[in-house]
């Protein structure tokens, strides 16, 4: 078992290291499993320090009538260009800029009515507290996420998250590895408790999401994926049986719907009600749509969402639905619209 101290560590040796040596397999391992108890010993030290300056940060973003711009230098930065991500995609504005080019212009994007939320570890990076008069002097409140809270970007903040953590995952203790896991998870926490005090909903996340599979499913109604017009297989009571097998072939739905003279929807044919009149036997020749179609049909609404037709079809085991409002026909779809539509 490897040591938890970085000062008890010692590197491999170079032909270790060396292109095409081999890798010592247990010793990869090892090293894997000390650096996910360092920083989850990490995180849970940092879960019990959660507290007061937690909840006043929440309130200072909720009280916020612009946006929460992050700001970090280096891994910090990468870890704020995610957390800028998450809040933006949970119901808070935000977005990310470069301290380094704030200093060149881009502080222009802080507005007075925006919050500053400022990662730094140590809490003395340059391009940080470079900026942080120019930043009062807007107004514009601070949160200061770091490790040190006595640092410079803590003592110019209204609200300082701390992030410290004993130990650095990396073996020498130098490269940002625990202290940057701590900074994710705590952005994600204040995201969390942002969108539950907001009442963020499903519907909202699908919003800012329309590209991903939730999005699509929350979004998509009937009427976006249903068929219309000419593509609507339909028959009047009287219409033949000839006539009834040649509309439902032209359409490709596998099924026609029987309506009256005004659309009102009176009842439908599948190819399923086909194969049953066939096994019974018989002359189908001078059958009716009237005698042959099955009454009150599984229906749904044009503004329902497509993802609740898709559940209708599994509960009734069947594979297409008529659209109606108001009792009249307007559509028509079935699993393969829904599978062309991503929904399913």
């Amino acid at each position: 078992m490897l040591p938890n101290g970085p000062a008890q560590f010692q590197p491999a040796n170079a032909s270790r290291t060396a292109p095409g040596a081999a890798l010592d397999g247990e010793r990869a391992v090892a090293l894997a499993r000390q650096t996910l108890d360092i920083e989850a010993r990490a995180l849970l030290d940092m879960r019990a320090r959660v507290g007061t300056a937690f909840v006043h940060a929440v309130e200072l973003v909720l009280a916020c009538r612009g946006r929460v711009v992050v700001m970090g230098m280096g891994k910090s930065g990468h870890v704020g260009r995610k957390i800028a991500a998450t809040l933006a995609s949970t119901g808070t504005p935000s977005f990310f800029v470069h301290p380094a080019e704030a200093s060149h212009g881009d502080l222009g994007m802080v507005t007075p009515g925006d919050i500053v939320l400022a990662i730094s570890n140590s809490g003395e990076a340059d391009e940080i507290t470079a900026i942080l008069p120019a930043i009062k002097r807007l107004g514009v409140p601070m949160i200061a996420m770091t490790g040190r809270e006595q640092s410079t970007l803590a003592r110019h903040s209204e609200v300082v998250l701390d992030n410290a953590v004993a130990q650095e995952a990396c073996p020498l203790n130098l490269a940002p590895t625990a202290s940057t896991t701590a900074q994710l998870a705590l952005g994600d926490a204040l995201a969390v408790a942002l969108l539950d005090a907001r009442g963020f909903r499903e519907e909202d996340f699908a919003r800012s999401h329309p590209g991903g599979s939730l999005g699509r499913k929350l979004l998509t109604h009937v009427h976006d994926v249903m068929r219309t017009g000419e593509k609507l297989p339909r028959v009047t009571p009287s219409t033949g049986f000839s006539d009834l097998m040649r509309e439902m072939s032209a359409k490709g739905l596998g099924a026609a719907a029987v309506v009256d003279e005004h659309d009102r929807v009176l009842g439908i044919f599948t190819d399923g009600d086909l194969r049953r009149l066939i096994e019974k036997g018989g002359d189908l020749r001078d059958l009716s749509a009237h005698q042959v179609m099955h009454a009150s049909p599984r229906t749904v609404r044009p503004d329902a969402l497509a993802v609740e037709a898709a559940d209708l079809m599994e509960e009734s085991r069947i594979t297409l639905l008529l659209v109606v409002e108001e009792g009249r026909l307007v559509g028509a779809l079935n699993s393969n619209d829904l599978m062309r539509a991503k929904v399913i």
